[in-house]
């Protein structure tokens, strides 16, 4: 059967089709696209003006709201948006696409190779691992800070209730993460009109604060970028560390490509977003230069004193779009990581019968939840939460303009000036961005850090771990035609029926089969070996599902393959294969999954064996094998039609 090859993966770069594999929305159909996109892939840079000006005047490396100082910092905000989200993430990065596909782990997946990579491979792999890991601790920042810096608007309606902040932002918090078992379905049809109001009402004030000092507006013009570093040195470049805050979000917008198409982000972007965003901050700026005491909150007190509580119900709104957003990507991450075999497998739920990317994972949900209602009871208000936010940011920025130059060069055939010239000016942002934003450490950037860190431990112990458990069991096998070769000799009795038998190594056979034919000296009737292969795409074409061979002897090798951004399911390919029955010679073999035995084996590690792998990994490699969702439930085996069988391997 015909399959994809690498360099079918992704044409963007060669000026390929906007939307790669997909049929450009038109219409009505783009409008909708372009409605839910606000929501989904803008809740979080949406949702910045809450905080993000106020960090820049308030924060620990604030600066004073004098005239040159907010006409400065309202200019490198212009910029920001426009050169890191508008010409780095919506013009390149959204080229850089995996059949359709963003994110940092499609693009990884476009430059992982079959075999054992090696050297800068290797660096740029760890890298990308280490990038998909912040995403975690930006996954569990954003609810914290987004819900946090609305509910604060009530300190500015009355100090009544400042005690009450924290109380109710936790209480907002676990309500979040607990309706998320009832998925995002119904929800998400309130996404994008609760975000647009929210837009349309950050719009409005911008243009209420214009109208009072309209020469705000002179701080397009990029001088005053210049002439604030040239003034404030260093305390100018540390102010970085509180602009980045405004273009959080950026790796949301293009990890969602896949959802909605480039065209209808892209749209959503230019016609409300940016707009929305200038608008408001340069509102925000007119507001400091009439009232520089105004620093402390210059959002809120852009409010008219009569619409304050109804502004921080449409912003605590607004922040729990942005949260479920966050969430949601997390849910989709750690998928990738399953199949791209960094995790081990957890409890995949899919919430909708209709969309195959909404899914809730119980293991991720609670522990973002204790994360996030932890990060609250610890820093208490968004100033202090802002400590903690932008290492992460910056940290995937700049693994992702490494990425996307090594997939220039390698995939898209670029000269190496064309790579460095662009590929330079993005990641001489990014590491300017991020080395301002190392200084938040000591302040609380520690803890993106040690989140990634953790996990990153968690995917490189359990890639590591899985190669070497394969090698262990492939070099105790023997190859398959060899065994079936046997079983024709020895002809050992069949049992009426059909026995399929689990395996990752499709060329020997299965330990599983071996240890069944050992101890019950019987086989079926019919014996299927089944494979699953996870592709480096993120989706197959159900014609390219299932390759089936027939080995002989009534033996069958059926290969399933999905791609990173599917969850294997037996049943459906078994029921895919009998469906295939007049299309292909299946040499007489009939399934029915109720009627068929699943045996998969169930390997009891021991720390003792002679792999390099450290003892600590070691350790840690079998509690999480220990704590891995059993297969049965993975491959949505019917549990009353499962045999498992024990063996004890030293790693």
């Amino acid at each position: 059967m015909a399959r994809a090859s690498p360099s079918d993966l992704t044409t963007s770069g060669l000026g390929g089709s906007d939307d790669h594999a997909k049929p450009a929305p038109r219409g009505r159909a783009l409008a909708v696209l372009s409605l839910s996109a606000l929501g989904v892939v803008y809740g979080d840079i949406g949702t910045s003006p809450l905080y993000a000006l106020k960090e820049c005047f308030s924060g620990p490396h604030g600066v004073d709201p004098t005239r040159e100082n907010v006409l400065g910092i309202l200019s490198l905000v212009f910029w920001s948006l426009n050169f890191l989200i508008s010409f780095k993430y919506v013009t390149w990065m959204l080229r850089a696409d995996n059949r359709g596909e963003g994110g940092i782990l499609a693009l990884l997946a476009l430059l992982r190779p079959k075999d054992q990579p090696t050297g800068t491979r290797v660096g740029l792999i760890l890298a990308g691992i280490f990038g998909a890991a912040l995403l975690y601790g930006d996954g569990i920042i954003t609810p914290a800070i987004s819900v946090l810096g609305a509910v604060e608007g009530l300190s500015v309606a009355t100090h009544a209730l400042e005690h009450y902040i924290v109380g109710i932002s936790v209480a907002i918090i676990m309500a979040l993460f607990l309706v998320q078992r009832w998925g995002t379905a119904g929800v998400g049809r309130i996404f994008g009109p609760v975000t647009t109001l929210w837009f349309i009402c950050i719009a409005v004030l911008g243009v209420h604060g214009i109208l009072m000092e309209p020469t705000v507006l002179h701080a397009v013009n990029p001088w005053y970028v210049i002439d604030f570093f040239r003034r404030d040195g260093t305390q100018g470049f540390l102010v970085l560390a509180a602009v980045i805050l405004v273009v959080t979000g950026g790796e949301a917008l293009y990890a969602d490509m896949g959802h909605f198409g480039k065209r209808p982000i892209r749209i959503a972007w230019y016609a409300v977003v940016l707009p929305a965003l200038l608008l408001n901050y340069f509102g925000q700026g007119a507001l400091l230069l009439k009232h520089p005491e105004a620093q402390t909150n210059p959002f809120y007190l852009l409010v008219p004193s009569w619409a304050l509580y109804p502004m921080v119900v449409i912003a605590t709104s607004a922040a729990v779009v942005a949260s479920q957003a966050l969430i949601s990507g997390a849910f989709s991450l750690t998928r990738q990581a399953i199949q791209l075999g960094y995790s081990p497998r957890v409890t995949i739920i899919h919430t909708s019968h209709k969309e195959q990317g909404q899914i809730y994972i119980p293991e991720v949900n609670y522990g973002l939840m204790v994360a996030c209602v932890g990060l609250v009871l610890a820093f208490k208000s968004s100033t202090n939460l802002a400590a903690t936010y932008g290492v992460a940011v910056t940290g995937t920025m700049t693994v992702t303009t490494l990425l996307f130059m090594a997939v220039a060069r390698e995939r898209w055939q670029w000269d190496w000036w064309r790579v460095i010239g662009l590929g330079g000016l993005l990641l001489a942002v990014d590491l300017a961005f991020l080395t301002a934003n190392l200084v938040k450490i000591p302040d609380g950037g520690w803890f993106p850090i040690l989140v990634a860190a953790f996990v990153f431990i968690l995917m490189t112990t359990w890639k590591r771990g899985r190669r070497f458990l394969t090698g262990i069991l492939r070099d105790s096998s023997i190859p398959l035609e060899l065994f079936i070769q046997d079983c024709a000799k020895r002809n050992p009795y069949r049992v009426p029926g059909t026995a399929v038998f689990m395996t990752s190594d499709p060329e020997g056979a299965p330990p599983v089969l071996l240890h069944h034919m050992k101890h019950n000296k019987v086989l079926h009737e019919k014996v299927i070996i089944m494979s699953i292969q996870s592709e480096n795409f993120p989706q197959v074409h159900e014609n390219d599902r299932v390759d089936f061979k027939e080995l002989g002897n009534k033996f069958y090798q059926v290969t399933a393959y999905f791609g990173f951004m599917e969850s294997p399911d037996v049943p459906a390919v078994l029921q895919a294969l009998a469906m295939k029955g007049d299309a292909m010679d299946l040499g007489g073999l009939t399934v029915k999954v109720m009627d068929t035995t699943f045996y998969l084996g169930r390997e009891t590690l021991l720390p003792t064996g002679p792999s390099p792998m450290a003892r600590w990994r070691k350790r840690l490699f079998i509690l999480m094998t220990r704590n891995a969702q059993s297969a049965t439930a993975f491959f949505n085996l019917p549990p009353n039609r499962v045999v498992e069988m024990g063996a004890q391997i030293q790693l």
